[in-house]
């Protein structure tokens, strides 16, 4: 885009704890780090696609104050573009920091918002897409949302439901009816064989411009926590971040802001997309299945059955009769578990917090 007309910032969330990651996902070194894939963390790749759409002077990654310093030396970007938010408040809260200074620099600007954690291996198919759906953020002032084309009726993502065509000044695009929260699975077949789903993928393009005016319209409350940031200009000192994040609820953007927006469209995409969200999402990613084990790390002496997730760490591993687990040990912690039941991984965590065992969490 000219810079009359706005410049396509590319703003990459990395405060996630990737909890159902846990062993090798630690709050010293979370998810985004791990090279899990490819040979990069999953956080390099996300930045590599950014810098397909974005200069390198308009890439942006937010994250927590444990990781500044590593995210710096990750990326190798200037500390002004690297976000470091005082304490976690999810998602919105993030958004509206970065949505501040982004403003304060290029009022005009389209922001294009990145987990850091996903796998997009088709990096010009979503540059493609990127520009697409910024080109209708800046013309509409919409808030855009890329929808991915679901290939099975997975309850462990949330789903747009897709409404009318928006018309053919942006083909392709659609009106979103509704944001469906991880539905159960019978419902989640539902969606896949009515054609009308999309999953959420949680990768938003708008203009810096509408969603400032999004929370003021969708979520004051997080507007007024913005406040004081926005009128400090580019640079608003530690003190006053501290007392924002303090002020502001914890909340996703989904929730905060675009369920309750009547600005959002849909940008449906059929490339692969993956949110490596579990161990048994990382199976399906590299290839596990029946009889066909795979390995990220660690040494796979003997196994018997195939069809599991091994990460070994330094250890030797062997299996004998088992099928369909994860068998992750990493910095003195030993998970097994069915790679079906991998989302409750995060209840592991929750309970090791609730114990004071800081020294595997």
């Amino acid at each position: 885009m000219s810079r009359s007309g706005g410049l396509l910032h590319a703003v990459i969330l990395a405060g996630g704890a990737g909890e159902r990651f846990w062993p090798a996902s630690r709050q010293r070194r979370p998810k985004p780090f791990l090279r899990v894939l490819d040979g990069q963390s999953l956080l390099e790749a996300t930045l590599e696609r950014a810098r397909r759409f974005a200069g390198d002077d308009c890439v942006w990654v937010v994250c927590g104050a444990d990781h500044g310093r590593a995210i710096r030396a990750e990326t190798g970007l200037p500390a002004q573009r690297v976000l470091v938010e005082p304490e976690r408040r999810n998602t919105a809260m993030a958004v509206g920091l970065a949505a501040a200074r982004v403003a304060a620099l290029d009022p005009d600007a389209v922001m294009a918002v990145l987990p850091a954690d996903h796998r997009i291996p088709d990096g010009r198919a979503f540059a493609a897409a990127i520009r697409r759906a910024a080109r209708a953020a800046r013309e509409a002032r919409v808030l855009v949302t890329l929808g991915v084309r679901p290939t099975r009726p997975d309850p462990g993502y949330g789903y747009i439901q897709v409404g009318r065509p928006v018309g053919p000044a942006q083909p392709g695009l659609r009106a979103v009816r509704r944001f469906v929260e991880k539905p159960d699975a019978r419902t989640a077949r539902r969606y896949l064989s009515s054609g009308g789903y999309l999953w959420n993928a949680g990768i938003f393009v708008w203009t810096a411009r509408t969603i400032l005016a999004e929370f003021d319209a969708c979520a004051p409350e997080l507007q007024r926590a913005l406040a004081p940031l926005l009128r400090s200009g580019r640079r608003p000192s530690p003190a006053l971040l501290r007392r924002a994040y303090r002020s502001a609820p914890a909340l996703p953007i989904d929730k905060a802001v675009l369920e309750r927006s009547r600005r959002v469209w849909t940008l449906p995409v059929s490339f692969h997309w993956s949110d490596v969200g579990t161990w048994e999402s990382l199976a399906e990613e590299l290839g596990v299945a029946r009889g066909r084990s795979r390995v990220v790390a660690g040494d796979l002496v003997y196994d018997d059955r195939g069809g599991n997730l091994v990460w070994g760490g330094g250890r030797a591993v062997a299996l004998l009769g088992v099928e369909g687990l994860a068998v992750i040990e990493s910095e003195g912690a030993l998970l097994v578990a069915r790679l079906d039941r991998a989302p409750e991984v995060r209840a592991i965590v929750a309970e090791l917090k609730a114990q004071g065992r800081s020294d595997v969490t």
